[in-house]
């Protein structure tokens, strides 16, 4: 009888469970690999709403999915882009959810020249498609802005070459706004810059600029590469302030230059563009003055010569009254014999109808009524006239008045304009003064330094002296031995001496008479 029964037929190999396969897995992928860096075309992008980016890295016969947490891709320097060959950095896992495996990538970057241009020409169309890069939607910049606005770096020399430039064509007023000219933090500042002139008032306490130059110096495409960014663009396009793009040197071509309203090769050339030369145009305006003045000569010349041919035209004067003086005369001839005649027609008149009382008093009442009837009409006409007089005058006292009322407030408002020139004149001379006088006193006290180290004086502190005689100074021990008096001079005084043997010969040392161990 068999106590055990015989096992059933089978392997020797254990069991996992797919928990245990899973984790095995994983700690081999990630322990093989770790940190890679895998270059591919970018093919599916997805962005749901957690902020997470999903995409997939292909090439032409394998794909890898791989994933950017949220956290990391807000620090992404190159969003991902369907149909761009890039370079992803970070570490291969295994997701047991789905068994696949997937790249977590941290860091993005463009494969290459080619890469960036394919990215750049795709942007470029799609704000095209938008119409930001209409030539309709330019707008012209104006002639002389008083303000101007620079967005740029504040240590590069492209600052100082448009303040330079600025200053020889047309100074004016220059505000800067200081931003990163490349790598991550460009794109927003440059961004914040633009949206921050166009948020200025226009009547607040910093002047809103008239123009905007956003400028940097040459460099390859991805140190331009924040110039391309879509925020950029978009708020080139949308700046109420006219805006001359001057990125790069004239080769460079950015996106920011298809939405600004002019593109400068250089920022020197924007400088040039901004403002007109202050010199041509002081030219102009004597030119159009002096042309001016040589118009008006000319049309009183030519309307006192228009005038001296109307004259000769007239003919004399004497042609146009000497018809009227001979009808005159002939009518003259006339008139005597036609008042002699109608006297005599109304003597005869009154003698056939003598003169009664009735009549005439019928005709003086009838003169008097005429009389009163004209009197009254007379009055009532002075009466109106004096009224209407009296109207005019009154209007012309308010309308006086109120001139003279606006002339005193012009005269105001220039007297108070002229007080404030002259107030920004006083403090732009004090500001001058005081930057310009502490140089000069600088300069002229090391210039009395440096007098004061090369004069002889301090030659004489370091214990040398000077011999003066009667005729001038004696450099030499023969003239001194041949001198009945001189004077030797040193640092705090003079000493006269009188040699021993003035007329012997000198003695000579064996050593240098400057030989400071000869002197104790």
């Amino acid at each position: 009888m068999e106590l055990f029964e015989d096992p059933q037929p089978g392997s020797n190999a254990p069991e996992f469970t797919v928990s245990e396969i899973s984790g095995a897995v994983k700690r081999v992928l990630e322990g093989e690999f770790g940190r890679v860096r895998v270059r591919g075309e970018i093919g599916r992008v997805s962005r749901p709403s957690s902020g997470h980016i999903y995409f997939d890295l292909k090439d032409d016969r394998s794909v890898i999915a791989a994933v950017t947490w949220k956290g990391q891709a807000a620090r992404l320097s190159t969003r991902p882009e369907e149909g761009i060959e890039v370079i992803a950095t970070g570490r291969l896992t295994t997701f047991p959810g789905q068994s696949k495996y997937q790249l977590i990538v941290d860091e993005i970057e463009p494969a290459g020249a080619g890469a960036l241009m394919m990215m750049l020409e795709k942007r470029r169309k799609q704000l095209a498609s938008e119409g930001l890069f209409d030539e309709s939607r330019k707008r012209p910049l104006p002639y002389l802005p008083r303000v101007i606005g620079v967005v740029t770096s504040p240590s590069g020399a492209v600052i100082r070459d448009i303040l330079h430039r600025l200053r020889d064509r047309f100074p004016t007023r220059v505000l800067i706004w200081p931003v990163a000219v490349q790598g991550e933090g460009c794109a927003p500042q440059v961004t914040a810059a633009i949206q921050g002139f166009n948020a200025l008032a226009k009547d607040g306490p910093i002047p809103r600029p008239d123009l905007i130059i956003v400028a940097r110096g040459g460099g390859s495409l991805e140190d331009l590469w924040g110039f391309n960014e879509e925020s950029v663009v978009r708020a080139a396009a949308a700046s109420d302030i006219p805006l001359i793009s001057a990125v790069g040197h004239e080769t460079d071509t950015t996106l920011i230059d298809f939405a600004s309203d002019r593109r400068a090769p250089t920022p020197t050339a924007a400088a040039e563009m901004a403002v007109p030369v202050r010199s041509d145009l002081a030219a102009r305006l004597a030119e159009a003055a002096a042309r001016m003045i040589r118009a008006v000569q000319q049309r009183d010349l030519r309307q006192r010569q228009r005038l001296t041919d109307l004259a000769r035209a007239l003919g004399r004067p004497q042609a146009l009254t000497d018809p009227a003086r001979q009808r005159f005369d002939l009518i003259a001839d006339r008139l005597a014999p036609a008042l002699r005649t109608f006297v005599r027609s109304r003597r005869e008149r009154l003698n056939a109808q003598p003169l009664s009382l009735s009549v005439l008093r019928a005709s003086l009442s009838h003169r008097r009524d005429r009389l009163s009837d004209q009197g009254q009409r007379l009055q009532a006409g002075t009466g109106r006239n004096s009224i209407r007089r009296h109207e005019r005058l009154t209007d012309i006292a308010a309308r006086l008045e109120r001139a003279k009322a606006r002339s005193l407030n012009d005269g105001a408002r220039q007297i108070a304009r002229q007080k404030q020139e002259l107030a920004g004149l006083s403090r732009r001379l004090q500001a001058v003064s005081t930057r310009l006088v502490p140089p000069h006193r600088d300069r002229l006290d090391r210039l009395d330094r440096l007098r004061q180290t090369l004069g002889y004086t301090e030659t004489l502190r370091r214990g040398y002296a000077v011999v003066h005689g009667p005729n001038g100074l004696l450099t030499s021990a023969v003239q001194a031995a041949e001198t009945p008096r001189f004077e030797i001079e040193f640092s705090d005084g003079r000493v006269p001496v009188r040699p021993e043997g003035a007329s012997g010969k000198p003695t000579r040392t064996t050593k240098p008479a400057t030989d400071q161990k000869s002197l104790f």
